[in-house]
């Protein structure tokens, strides 16, 4: 027998990403109507890319997380996190379901205020809050939460100034497992840090102590972690009381829920890894009630969930632009949508759909945006169908963080709109165009005139 001729082995890299438990998924199911309304319908009135929000699904993931915790805890109270997403209609709908406002700067504390939120239903959070925007928050009873020292001296100046008791928290950073930890916002509890802050506030007398905050992170998988944090805010509560006999009016344990989102590298999709609100609030709550406050003394419960709220409730549309062989012969395709207006690409494996009825034949594709710098991937692998310009798609759970990290660069960002409760599609807000950017320009006079 002829002996065959040696081949060397050859390692392929896997581009279609982590296959589940069934193998790799093929059959593509297209994403033809929002709420009833259809794709290409929107698409021909406001354009290409577009982000549509689906205010049903805001309401409902509203109602769903509060009723959660209110069949778990006596008082509980949301506050909308504007960084989250602050259009105007996003918020609305939120303040119409009875959530507060929790903020992170002076632009959005006026934002809130613009709306018509009152001012005791603002909390003011975040490490850079200016004196004015302090002197506007006191002057408007909100509650301001205390992240480092030089605040808290700065609060105390205020407060002979203005002749008024700021009402104030302070924010507590913590180990609860979760690595690596957030500890540069607010005052550590394990080194002490936080009690020694409190202790402070309470001998000096200038601050009317109201409440407790943490914020331990952002997509947060772990339900535990809460239990923990819930459990050392109220230890501090009791330490208070029982020093003291100083009685908190609430603890508010931030946000950080995690949405149904994936995250890149993840071998099951976030639908069902995910924390379900029941399971966040059991968590929670069963640290408050079993906690050493006194019964009769239970805090107000605050939550400033923003992402696990309104991710699944946005949408970004958009147009095939091109399909291109790549050197290690990948398959291509180029989309409208950039990652300057979709910059949760850069951590989440987003669902990427057809706009319409395709064949099953797929194939291992890297989805990029229209940009010119290399890092514009929107997907760097996907299986999917063999879509041809001019195709349009559907990128889901996009409402979170999008429509307030995006950036005008090389193209301008797009038209916004809500489907109403009523079917409705309803512009919330407008597209950019060249003299909005130019608008906010100022061109010196010796500048004006040139030849070429």
């Amino acid at each position: 027998m002829e002996k065959l001729p040696f081949e060397r082995p050859v390692i392929k890299k896997l581009n279609a990403g982590m296959p589940g438990k069934f193998g790799m998924k093929t059959a593509i199911t297209p994403v033809t109507h929002i709420d009833q309304v259809a794709v290409n319908d929107m698409m021909e009135e406001h354009g290409s890319p577009l982000f549509v929000i689906s205010e049903n699904t805001l309401r409902r993931t509203y109602r769903e997380a509060k009723r959660a915790f209110d069949t778990r805890y006596p008082k509980v109270q949301f506050a909308w996190s504007y960084k989250t997403n602050y259009l105007n209609a996003v918020c609305s709908v939120f303040h119409q379901e009875g959530a507060w406002a929790e903020v992170v700067s002076g632009f959005e504390y006026k934002k809130a205020l613009a709306l018509g939120v009152e001012g005791r239903h603002i909390i003011f959070n975040g490490p850079d809050k200016k004196r004015e925007d302090l002197i506007v928050a006191i002057n408007n009873n909100s509650l301001i939460h205390i992240d480092h020292f030089d605040e808290m001296y700065m609060l105390n100046e205020l407060a002979d100034e203005t002749g008024k008791k700021p009402m104030v928290a302070i924010r507590v950073n913590m180990d609860v497992g979760i690595y690596p930890m957030w500890d540069r916002f607010g005052f550590n509890y394990e080194n002490g840090e936080a009690w020694d802050a409190l202790n402070r506030i309470m001998t000096v007398g200038k601050l009317q102590l109201t409440g407790l905050h943490t914020h331990i992170g952002t997509y947060m998988l772990s339900s535990e972690a809460y239990r923990l944090a819930a459990a050392k805010l109220a230890g501090l509560a009791a330490g208070l009381e029982g020093k003291y006999g100083h009685v908190l009016g609430y603890i508010d344990v931030g946000g950080g829920f995690a949405s149904k989102n994936t995250l890149k590298g993840a071998y099951y999709s976030g639908a069902d890894t995910a924390p379900g609100f029941d399971e966040y609030a059991e968590a929670i709550s069963s640290a408050l009630v079993n906690s050493a406050i006194k019964p009769e003394n239970m805090p107000l419960l605050i939550l400033e969930t923003g992402r696990a709220l309104v991710d699944d409730a946005g949408y970004v549309l958009g147009t095939v632009i091109a399909n291109k062989r790549l050197a290690d012969g990948r398959r291509s395709t180029i989309l409208d949508i950039g990652v300057n207006i979709l910059f949760t690409s850069f951590w989440y494996d987003h669902q990427i759909s057809p706009a319409r009825p395709v064949s099953e034949h797929t194939e291992e594709t890297t989805i990029y945006g229209p940009l010119c710098m290399n890092i514009d991937v929107i997907k760097e692998a996907a299986v999917m169908p063999l879509l041809k310009t001019g195709d349009r798609v559907v990128i889901s759970r996009v409402g979170a963080y999008n429509m307030t990290q995006w950036m005008q660069f090389i193209t301008m960002r797009p038209r916004v709109v809500m489907i109403g409760t009523d079917r409705r599609v309803h512009l919330v807000r407008e597209g950019e165009e060249l003299e909005t950017i130019n608008s906010l320009e100022r061109m010196p006079e010796h500048l004006k005139e040139f030849r070429l």
